[in-house]
C-alpha cells in the first residue's frame, strides 16, 4: 500500500512536470522560438504526453521553418491518434501541403478530399473560415504586392443585390428590392429578382452612382426571377437569365415539378430592350443560365446542370456564328469543372476566365477563381484569395475596359453574402493596386548602438511562418522584400545575446522603405550572466513558466560554453522575518539550480546555489521602511556569477 501511494505521488509529480514543460514550450512557440519549442515538445513526448497540442505544435515548428518532411511526420501522428474530427482543419491543410512538398501526392490527395468534405459540410466552419483558413499559404493572396480596398456599394438594399455588369455608363444588376410585387420567393421569402440599372461615373479618385431603376424593357422583368446580364460590345444585344416562364407568364415545370432557368436574348430598339428570344440550347428538364460573352462576342459562356456534366453545375461554351446561330454546347472540362458547383462565368478583355466554385480548394462555400484556360488548355485555376473571397458565398466577379485603371492597378465588382452587409447578397466594388515594401535595418548592440555582425535575422509573417532569413555581415545590414499593409515579426538572434524582436506593420504609402533596427543585449557582462529578473509567487519557491523562459538563457550560455562553471545567488526583499527570508531565498536558489540541471546541464557546472535573504539590499527598503512595490522588487533578484569559462 505504501509503495502504491509512492507511485501515485511520483506519477502526479511527473504529470505536473510535463504540464509545466508543455506550457514553457507553448511560450517559446508563441514567441516564434521554434527551435527551443521543438526541443521542449520532444522532451514532453519522451515522458508520454502525446496530446493534440503537443503533436500539432511540433508539426507547426517544422512547418513554419519549411521542414516539410518532419512536419508531415508529426501532423500524420496527430491524425492517426485523434482522427480527422477532433483536430482543427487548419492542420489537415498544412498536412496536405507538407505531403505535397515530399511528392507524396497520393496521400496528399486522400487528405485533400477529406479537407474539402469538412470545409463544405462541417458545422465547425467558424473555427477556420475568414479568421483562419484565409491565412493559409496558398489562399492568402496569390497576387503578391497587391492592396485591395473593398466598398459596399451605396445602392445595395436590405434585399438580395448581385451580378454587376457595366456598359456605356450604365451599371446593370439583379435585385429583389421590388416590394410592390405581391409574390415572394419561397426559398428566402424575398421578392423575386428583377434586372435594374443605375448610371455610373468614374472620376479620378471616386465613383458616383445614380438612383437605381428597372431597365427600360416592358417584357424582361416578369413576376419571377431575372438576373445575370451580358451585353454585346455594340450595345445592341443583351443576354440574361430567367425562370422558365410559359407564354401566359406563368412558371413552367418539368415532370418532377421543378422550374428551371433559361437564357434569353433581347435587342435594343429605340432605347428599349425588346424582341425577346429564348436560346436554342435551353431545355425544360435542366437549367441554363449565367451568360457571359468573350471579348470579341464570338463565344457565349454559361452554366448548366444538363446531363453529361462533371458535377452539380458546370460551365459550358457555345460559338456564335455571324448569322446569329449557336453551335452545340461544349463542356469546359475538368480543369474548370468539378463534382461541385461552378457558376457565374465572366471573361475579361484579356481573355481571363473568372468563375465561382465550391469544388476547388476554397475558403468556404463559393469562391472566385481565375483561369488562363482560354489561352492555355492546361492552365489550372487560381483562387483569387482574400479579400475577394471569404468563408461565405463570393461570386459574380466583373471588370472590363471601363473599370480597369492602369497597369498599376484595376477596379471591378463582385457579389457576396458575407456578414455585415446591407442585405442577403450585396455588390462590392474593389480597387486593387500594386505596392512594394522593403524592410531594412541594422543589427546593433543594445548597450551602445554599435554595429553587430553575425546576427541571424528572420522575417516571420502574420501566421508565424519564417518567410526569409539572413545572417548579417560586418556592416550589420539586412533587407527583406515585404508586402504592403501586412504584419510581420522581425527577430534577431546571436550566441550569448538576448534575442530582439520587433512587430512591423507595413502601410500602403508610396514610400517603399520600412526602417527597423534590431538591438541585441549581451547575456555575459563581465563575470555574470545577466537575464531579466526571475519572479516567484509570493511565499513560494517553485519556478514559474515565465521564470523558466528566462532561465533558458542561462541554459543556452552554458551549452555554448561547455567548460563554464557558475554560482547562483538569490535575494529577497525585507518583508517578512529575516530568518524566514534567508530560508526562502535559499530554497529559490536551489529551485533555480535544479531547473537548470533538469535541462541537461551537469551538476559540477553549478558550484553552489545559495540564498542571502534580505542581507544584501540594494536600497533603503529595510525592515520598517515604507517602499513601493517597484522598490521592493529591486531587492528580489538572482545573480549568476561566472567562476570559470
Amino acid at each position: 500500500m505504501k509503495s502504491k501511494f509512492l507511485l501515485l505521488i511520483i506519477f502526479a509529480l511527473s504529470s505536473t512536470f510535463m504540464i509545466a514543460q508543455e506550457k514553457l514550450a507553448d511560450k517559446f512557440f508563441s514567441n516564434y522560438g521554434y527551435a527551443k519549442a521543438t526541443e521542449l515538445y520532444e522532451e514532453v513526448l519522451k515522458k508520454g504526453d502525446t496530446s493534440i497540442n503537443v503533436l500539432t505544435h511540433l508539426g507547426d515548428c517544422y512547418y513554419n521553418n519549411s521542414k516539410s518532411e518532419k512536419a508531415a511526420f508529426w501532423y500524420g501522428k496527430a491524425f492517426k491518434k485523434y482522427g480527422k474530427n477532433k483536430i482543427n482543419p487548419e492542420y489537415m491543410y498544412k498536412y496536405v501541403q507538407s505531403l505535397r512538398s515530399q511528392n507524396d501526392y497520393e496521400e496528399a490527395e486522400k487528405w485533400m478530399k477529406e479537407f474539402m468534405i469538412i470545409q463544405n459540410d462541417d458545422t465547425r466552419v467558424e473555427d477556420y473560415n475568414t479568421e483562419n483558413i484565409s491565412k493559409y499559404e496558398e489562399l492568402e493572396d496569390p497576387e503578391k504586392n497587391r492592396v485591395v480596398k473593398l466598398k459596399n456599394l451605396p445602392f445595395n438594399s436590405k434585399y438580395s443585390d448581385f451580378g454587376a455588369f457595366i456598359h456605356d455608363g450604365q451599371f446593370y444588376f439583379a435585385s429583389a428590392r421590388n416590394t410592390d410585387s405581391k409574390k415572394l420567393y419561397g426559398w428566402n421569402e424575398e421578392p423575386f429578382l428583377d434586372i435594374y440599372q443605375v448610371e455610373v461615373s468614374k472620376g479620378i479618385d471616386s465613383t458616383t452612382y445614380g438612383a437605381p431603376d428597372f431597365i427600360p424593357a416592358e417584357q424582361i422583368n416578369s413576376k419571377y426571377h431575372e438576373a445575370s446580364v451580358a451585353i454585346t460590345n455594340d450595345g445592341k444585344t443583351m443576354y440574361f437569365t430567367r425562370d422558365n416562364v410559359s407564354g401566359r407568364n406563368k412558371l413552367d415545370y418539368d415532370k418532377k415539378g421543378t422550374t428551371h432557368l433559361k437564357i434569353y436574348q433581347a435587342s435594343l430598339v429605340d432605347g428599349q430592350w425588346t424582341y425577346l428570344m429564348e436560346l436554342p440550347f435551353n431545355d425544360d428538364v435542366f437549367s441554363t443560365g449565367h451568360p457571359a460573352l468573350s471579348p470579341d462576342n464570338k463565344q457565349l459562356y454559361f452554366v448548366s446542370d444538363r446531363d453529361g456534366g462533371l458535377g452539380n453545375t458546370d460551365i459550358y461554351v457555345v460559338d456564335i456564328a455571324e448569322n446569329g446561330k449557336f453551335s452545340k454546347p461544349r463542356n469546359l472540362g475538368d480543369k474548370i469543372n468539378t463534382e461541385g458547383r461552378e457558376m457565374f462565368p465572366f471573361v475579361s478583355k484579356d481573355s481571363t476566365l473568372y468563375f465561382s466554385s465550391d469544388g476547388h480548394l476554397n475558403l468556404g462555400l463559393l469562391d472566385i477563381f481565375k483561369s488562363n484556360i482560354l489561352k492555355d488548355e492546361n492552365a489550372m485555376p487560381e483562387n483569387m484569395g482574400a479579400p475577394y473571397n471569404s468563408g461565405y458565398d463570393d461570386f459574380a466577379y466583373f471588370n472590363d475596359a471601363e473599370v480597369v485603371e492602369s497597369e498599376n492597378g484595376y477596379t471591378g465588382y463582385f457579389s457576396s453574402d458575407r456578414p455585415n452587409g446591407k442585405g442577403s447578397d450585396d455588390i462590392y466594388g474593389f480597387d486593387t493596386r500594386y505596392c512594394t515594401k522593403v524592410i531594412k535595418g541594422f543589427s546593433r548592440l543594445s548597450v551602445d548602438n554599435t554595429i553587430l555582425g553575425g546576427v541571424k535575422v528572420q522575417l516571420i509573417n502574420e501566421v508565424g511562418k519564417v518567410i526569409s532569413e539572413v545572417v548579417t555581415g560586418d556592416d550589420g545590414a539586412y533587407e527583406f522584400d515585404a508586402e504592403c499593409e501586412s504584419k510581420y515579426t522581425l527577430i534577431g538572434t546571436l550566441k550569448d545575446h538576448k534575442k530582439d524582436q520587433k512587430e512591423i506593420t507595413t502601410d500602403g504609402s508610396n514610400d517603399p522603405n520600412v526602417a527597423a533596427d534590431l538591438f541585441l543585449e549581451p547575456l555575459i557582462n563581465d563575470n555574470q550572466i545577466v537575464i531579466n529578473p526571475i519572479f516567484f509567487d509570493y511565499d513560494k519557491a517553485e519556478i514559474r513558466t515565465d521564470a523558466q523562459y528566462e532561465l533558458e538563457n542561462i541554459v543556452d550560455v552554458l551549452r555554448a560554453h561547455p567548460e563554464m562553471v557558475i554560482r547562483i545567488e538569490s535575494h529577497t526583499d525585507s518583508r517578512g522575518r529575516d530568518l524566514y527570508n534567508m530560508k526562502l531565498s535559499d530554497e529559490r536558489a536551489v529551485a533555480t539550480r535544479d531547473y537548470i540541471l533538469s535541462r541537461g546541464i551537469a551538476p559540477e557546472r553549478i558550484e553552489s546555489a545559495i540564498g542571502f535573504g534580505e542581507s544584501q539590499l540594494l536600497n533603503e527598503c529595510s525592515n520598517g521602511v515604507k517602499c513601493t512595490e517597484e522598490q521592493h522588487q529591486m531587492n528580489r533578484r538572482s545573480y549568476f556569477y561566472i567562476l570559470k569559462e
